[in-house]
């Protein structure tokens, strides 16, 4: 429930299927200097100097498709020419618009000829873009992912700081306010220092390591109620109103598991490998602690405590990749029984506690779905210990308001800022350090995404790519379904479901509707109070609002055009409880659509993503949803025992997959590599139905791939990326997602029409003889 500001380790891995917000960053683009003459430059009129650069623009792109063409040799064993009509001469008709030109010069300017690509595809399609790449300074990861997000935030700049007048609703000049109390051009922020964090803490009942608090006085049950349902802090445990997995057509309150502040529970406790990580999170601990007053050595040991403490709740944390059968997982029950599982809290006056702000009536009778019950269990063990002493009360309270000092950190001066670089740089091999004005575009976005959406839209979204992109996630859908007939392990009957599931897929492309409404738009952030010079109360106000608006679902109809995503994300996702698939207006652009493109590398890239997103409706998680997003048994217990086999294969081949030092984990990873494998299956299919009924295009100048080759290198190029070795050791623990080099590779070995397409010989690396199909 808890609206956290964004993760300062959830750096730039996007990946399609999962929301993962990204931090700005600094263009890369080489500037080459000409040292010229002044006079003559300054010389000229603005019409004159605007001829000159035509001109050389035009003879540069000349010179570069020239040598593009003259470099062009006999084809290699895994090249195969297209087909093309002659337009006389011997010289075969190739494309030569702008957008042609431009899109081979960068296809082009990434390929590694050096590689086989039998051999490592993905070293193929991207080494010479990395090499070109470097990661910039302050980040830990770059990417096309990374560079869309950074172009869609100098949008959003652009619109955030026009003048009020020229916003369309209220709720865009609100958003408008929080960017400017984030940019705090007055340094608010920074006269402030620690005092709204200190005037919180007295709030909220003190905080032992800032001076101030009777430990004869803690309530586990009052400050849990202060801090979870009034200010929507985290601790011990996490709980929400959703939509019933079983009922999807009503919400719910769930509760799980929760309370590290750490990313994985592991960095806890794989104390040797992570000591370097330990001892920076406990300076930064120290740190905060210091500076909101504490004495620095009797500082240090109180968050000794609390990092001993949260080691603790690490210990029966229950691992990600343990927690993948939903089914299994869901226990709907009372308040009251409950209540006799977790006795550490009284959970009605609790809930009612927390649905009093929105005159909602709670009894012990309302249904709750737990998803950790040995976790509260355990949970519940723990804190009858620590009740037990007067030491172990205080480290109770001193991590449940940790909690709340490390989420509002972003939000106070400089120093306090500062204070984490250090666990950043142990986790993601870089103290950060981007612009201001980034972070608080993407923080702007992250709370007002749909306000900010609205402006986005207006500015930088075609309403031309809707209708095509609706076009194509239908071609995809076809040949998904058309790819199910020829699964061995299926049974007709869970078949024919699941082509009804997969027709009944409800796909929402670029933004909600009601975004361009003033009045819809004004009336959602009705009641988020924003000034312009508070913005430590803003963050607090939006907590606040934030909770709100989730505890008022209970009781009300589930909104099945719902987003989940803001308009500007450069990403996709599945959501299975409501069978749905949606594409933000951030990711409708090149290099993954361009209504301008060749058909072939819109299919390879964003054709793929929809394929990827379609198969989750199929994956592990997915296939235990039904069409109408409810989750039960819908296949008969052979085609499952068959599915599983088929899931194994993936597991195996994932595991085998090595970065640094570390495997790939292929039970947390497998949903999305199912995903990836059919979602490219599909999307292929598709690509190769709709050229069989169109005019072949002409190839692309230079690169002497045929379409469908370039399908293929389309779909690869967008996961070209850099990292470093901190952030990819993350990655590889902490996200549902492969890393991109595999994501390519896996699901390319997997598909005879990529070896067929590229000659590679059965047994090459990128051709195995043994492949895993499940989709």
């Amino acid at each position: 429930m808890t609206r956290y500001k964004k993760a300062d380790f959830e750096e730039d891995i996007s990946s399609i299927g999962s929301v993962q917000l990204t931090e700005g960053v600094s263009s890369t683009a080489t500037h080459i200097r000409y040292h010229t003459g002044t006079t003559f430059w300054k010389s000229r009129t603005v019409l004159e100097k605007c001829l000159i650069v035509s001109v050389v623009s035009l003879l540069v792109i000349v010179f570069i498709l020239s040598l593009a063409l003259s470099a062009t040799g006999g084809p290699s064993r895994y090249v195969q020419y297209a087909k093309v009509s002659e337009s006389g001469a011997g010289s075969p008709k190739v494309c030569l618009s702008e957008t042609c030109v431009k899109t081979a010069a960068s296809l082009m300017s990434s390929i590694d000829k050096s590689v086989d690509p039998c051999d490592d595809f993905y070293e193929y399609a991207c080494g010479n873009w990395i090499k070109a790449n470097p990661i910039p300074d302050g980040k830990s990861m770059w990417g096309t992912f990374v560079q869309l997000e950074t172009r869609n935030q100098l949008v959003l700049k652009t619109v955030l700081e026009r003048p009020k007048t020229e916003l369309k609703a209220g709720a865009e000049k609100k958003a408008k306010l929080y960017y400017l109390s984030c940019m705090d051009a007055n340094e608010t922020i920074e006269t402030l220092g620690g005092k709204p964090m200190l005037d919180l803490l007295s709030t909220v009942g003190g905080w032992s390591v800032a001076g101030s608090f009777d430990v004869k006085r803690f309530n586990l049950q009052q400050k849990l109620q202060t801090l979870q349902n009034k200010y929507n802090m985290g601790g011990l445990f996490s709980w929400s109103v959703q939509e019933d997995d079983k009922n999807s057509s009503l919400h719910i309150i769930q509760v799980d598991q929760s309370g590290l502040t750490l990313p994985t529970r592991d960095k806890y406790l794989n104390k040797t490998a992570n000591e370097k990580l330990l001892n920076a999170y406990l300076d930064y601990m120290t740190d905060m602690g210091v500076l909101l007053g504490g004495e620095r050595n009797r500082t240090r040991g109180l968050m000794q405590d609390v990092l001993d403490f949260e080691t603790r709740l690490a210990e029966i944390t229950i691992p990600d990749e343990e927690r993948r059968d939903e089914e299994k997982m869901y226990h709907q029950m009372a308040i009251a029984e409950l209540q006799d599982r977790a006795p550490f809290l009284g959970w009605l006056e609790y809930f009612s506690d927390a649905f009093r702000s929105v005159k909602k009536k709670i009894t012990d009778k309302d249904k709750i779905v737990l998803y950790a019950p040995s976790y509260l269990s355990n949970l519940t063990l723990i804190i009858n210990e620590y009740h037990r002493t007067e030491k172990g009360n205080e480290t109770l309270n001193n991590y449940l308001v940790w909690q709340m000092v490390n989420s509002l950190r972003s939000c106070l001066s400089k120093n306090f800022r500062d204070t984490y670089k250090g666990v950043k740089k142990a986790l993601l091999g870089t103290e950060g350090g981007e612009e201001s004005w980034r972070y608080c575009v993407q923080d702007t976005n992250n709370l007002m995404g749909f306000a900010v959406g609205a402006m986005y839209v207006r500015e930088a979204f075609h309403n031309e790519s809707k209708a095509k992109a609706e076009a194509m996630i239908s071609d995809v859908r076809i040949a998904f379904k058309e790819n199910l007939k020829a699964l061995k392990w299926m049974d007709p009957e869970t078949r024919k479901l699941a082509e009804e599931k997969a027709d009944a897929i409800t796909d929402m492309i670029g933004f909600p509707d009601f975004i361009l409404d003033p009045k819809q738009l004004d009336d959602k952030y009705d009641e988020l109070d924003i000034r312009e010079d508070t913005y430590f109360q803003n963050n607090v106000n939006a907590n606040i609002y934030t909770l709100k608006q989730n505890l008022k679902q209970l009781g009300q109809p589930v909104n099945r055009t719902r987003w989940s995503m803001t308009p500007p994300t450069v990403n996709a996702y599945y959501t299975p409880n409501r069978n749905q698939i949606a594409f933000p207006a951030g990711i409708l652009q090149s290099p993954f659509y361009d209504v301008n493109h060749q058909a072939a590398l819109n299919f390879g890239a964003m054709g793929v993503v929809m394929g990827h997103e379609l198969t989750h409706a199929f994956d592990d998680q997915g296939r235990e949803y039904d069409k109408h997003g409810n989750m039960h048994q819908w296949w008969n217990n052979k085609t499952i025992e068959r599915f599983n086999v088929q899931t194994e294969c993936v597991v195996k081949q994932y595991s085998s997959y090595e970065m640094g030092n570390k495997h790939i984990n292929g039970k947390q990873t497998l949903g999305e590599n199912i995903a990836d494998n059919g979602g490219l299956k599909a999307a292929f299919r598709a690509y190769t139905d709709w050229a069989a009924s169109h005019p072949e295009e002409a190839p692309l100048p230079g690169l002497n791939l045929t379409h469908k080759q370039l399908f293929f290198l389309s779909f690869a190029q967008v996961w070209c990326s850099a990292s470093t070795e901190e952030a990819t050791d993350l990655h590889v623990e902490k996200d549902t997602h492969s890393v991109p080099k595999y994501r390519v590779k896996g699901s390319l070995s997997n598909l005879p029409e990529f070896a067929e397409n590229f000659n590679c010989p059965i047994g090459a690396k990128m051709n195995p003889k043994e492949k895993c199909v499940v989709w």
